[in-house]
């Protein structure tokens, strides 16, 4: 059976999946709506062809304020129901660390704190610190359009190291960019040391980097600086055309299911019909046709970077930190042609012409 044909058939028998996914998300952004007041309403809804929605940032609040609804003025009835959002358009595993991510801009900002009482950051510093706004409540809430089964319409949610993009239509829907970042990547003070959000997108990194013998390796490195931030940023080109690293083909079937493992850890992020859409996307392509592309050092705590980049997905990760001690994760997650649901969106806008 050509690949074409497969992925058409896997994806044909997602629709009836897909069909419960989306009730389920209209009911429970419905339902927090109807928990907020009439100003509250009036600050969450925008058009759906608002710039805001093709915008996105994970710099912290205090470098760049967001437009929507603030996450920690909701009452805990709303909190509740916003909850519950997140719960359904993702795993738990994607819910537990989008949650983890929001706690740790507390730690981060006691971090510093500490630091500063210790006398190890200056007045200046820790003045500058401050106006980041580093906080669990300071991250911001959109909906644009009306969450209704047959409209098109999206869900925002955005501030430090969080970027969550969902757009959904009649008949699909999509959740890249996605991006999720930690700073720390490891808590090492407070009582929460030891804490990682994002564990298994380091780890699985070095596991199969780590598998490749001398040859793949020189292969697979990219002879360059590693990057301060991952190379699709918001100022940068959001897609790259062009292969680098090792190719699929050329590893061993033990390190196929190694990188398959780390591939597997960002599309699980999502709700389970959603991830498995990709995975079956993936499978229709085939392992042979992904690249993997890595730079730095192979020992955790030194900087490091890599891109898993096939015909359909780029997922990147960077590991640097403003103090080169690689304790400051950038991730991303993007759909070739999807970001912000722009394929679903022209198909969906061909279909229900006027």
């Amino acid at each position: 059976m050509k690949k074409s044909l497969l992925l058409l058939l896997l994806l044909s028998f997602g629709t009836g999946l897909f069909a419960q996914s989306k009730t389920d998300m209209v009911k429970v952004t419905n339902d927090f709506l109807e928990s907020l007041s009439p100003n509250e309403k009036s600050s969450v809804l925008f058009a759906m062809n608002d710039s805001l929605r093709t915008q996105w940032t994970n710099l912290p609040i205090g470098l760049a304020p967001r437009k929507g609804l603030k996450y920690g003025d909701l009452s805990e009835q709303s909190k509740i129901s916003f909850h519950k959002i997140l719960s359904t358009i993702f795993s738990s595993q994607g819910y537990l660390k989008t949650f983890a991510i929001m706690q740790v801009d507390d730690i981060l900002h006691e971090i510093f704190e500490i630091a500063h009482e210790r006398d190890q950051i200056d007045e200046q510093t820790i003045g500058f610190i401050r106006t980041l706004d580093w906080d669990y409540g300071n991250y911001f809430i959109a909906i644009l359009g009306n969450p209704t089964m047959d409209d098109a319409w999206g869900f925002k949610f955005e501030g430090h190291h969080i970027s969550i993009n969902l757009t959904v239509t009649k008949n699909s829907f999509t959740m890249t960019p996605l991006f999720l970042g930690s700073d720390p990547a490891v808590v090492e003070v407070t009582q929460y040391a030891g804490l990682r959000p994002l564990s298994k997108e380091e780890d699985y990194g070095f596991w199969f980097v780590n598998t490749l013998d001398d040859t793949q390796k020189a292969k697979a490195t990219l002879s360059q600086e590693v990057p301060k931030d991952i190379l699709t940023n918001p100022d940068r080109p959001q897609w790259y055309a062009d292969f680098m690293g090792i190719k699929g083909s050329e590893l061993r079937p033990e390190q196929q299911k190694i990188l398959h493992y780390l591939i597997e850890e960002y599309m699980n992020n999502m709700e389970k019909e959603k991830a498995e859409e990709y995975l079956d996307i993936l499978h229709a392509r085939g392992m042979d046709e992904v690249y993997f592309a890595w730079i730095g050092s192979y020992e955790p705590m030194k900087a490091h970077y890599y891109m898993i980049h096939s015909p359909d997905f780029i997922i990147e990760y960077d590991n640097v930190g403003f103090l080169d001690n690689a304790n400051h994760i950038h991730s991303i997650f993007r759909e070739k042609g999807n970001d912000f649901g722009e394929d679903i969106l022209r198909k969906h806008l061909l279909e229900h012409k006027h």
